[in-house]
């Protein structure tokens, strides 16, 4: 993408919101514009979630809708003017391929496992596999909309970022860095107490069978 068609994360969530309320509520699409700022600050489905005004949101379709990403849409007998995405169109994507950018656009940097995991209600995919074929044509489409991160220590797989805000060169590898340092921790943490809960167990178990036992040795004397 060139430097001018490079989006601000406002544009990225306005448009991610577009293409998910497209796929999930196909009677409601369009968005009017209430509904679009509903759709972009919702509290679940959203990495970060953001608290954005509905003059940051007007502001962003202008700017989409200048770019031919947005498109307004005037339906007869309607007071309010309505917003649907171009993207589809505007960069060739057919919708298993659109369906895993809008995930990333929505959810930040994720692994091939987990976009599958999350993008059911855009696309069904059938393996990991279809959703990695879609990645590589992100990766490879010229200019590049997706990139591959490297493998952060204590992780096994790869993570995808969207490269709508900036070449690969702007991506902060220092935060995939530092968010797989802290997952791993967690899991490390997670695993010990399931360790010491199941020492826990074991005792109480062993505290049990000595107290039936001295019970028995008791009713010997009684």
């Amino acid at each position: 993408m060139s430097d001018t068609e490079y989006l601000n994360h406002i544009e990225i969530r306005v448009l991610g919101s577009l293409a998910e309320k497209e796929a999930t509520t196909p009677d409601n699409y369009p968005l009017s514009l209430n509904s679009l700022v509903s759709a972009c600050n919702q509290l679940t489905s959203r990495e970060p979630v953001l608290s954005l005004s509905e003059g940051e949101i007007t502001e962003a379709i202008d700017s989409l809708v200048q770019k031919k990403l947005v498109g307004v849409i005037h339906q007869a007998g309607a007071r309010v003017a309505k917003y649907e995405h171009r993207m589809r169109v505007k960069w060739m994507l057919e919708q298993n391929r659109l369906a895993v950018l809008t995930i990333l656009m929505l959810r930040g940097w994720q692994t091939a496992g987990e976009i599958r995991s999350r993008v059911g209600r855009l696309h069904e995919f059938a393996s990991v596999t279809e959703v990695e074929n879609c990645l590589d044509y992100l990766i490879d489409k010229y200019p590049p909309m997706v990139a591959r991160l490297p493998i952060a220590p204590g992780t096994k797989e790869p993570r995808y970022a969207h490269l709508l805000a900036g070449d690969e060169d702007s991506l902060d590898l220092g935060a995939l860095a530092s968010s797989s340092s802290g997952a791993a921790g967690k899991e490390r943490g997670n695993e010990r107490l399931s360790q010491l809960e199941q020492e826990v167990q074991e005792l109480r178990q062993q505290v049990q069978e000595l107290s039936a036992q001295l019970a028995e040795f008791r009713k010997q004397f009684e």
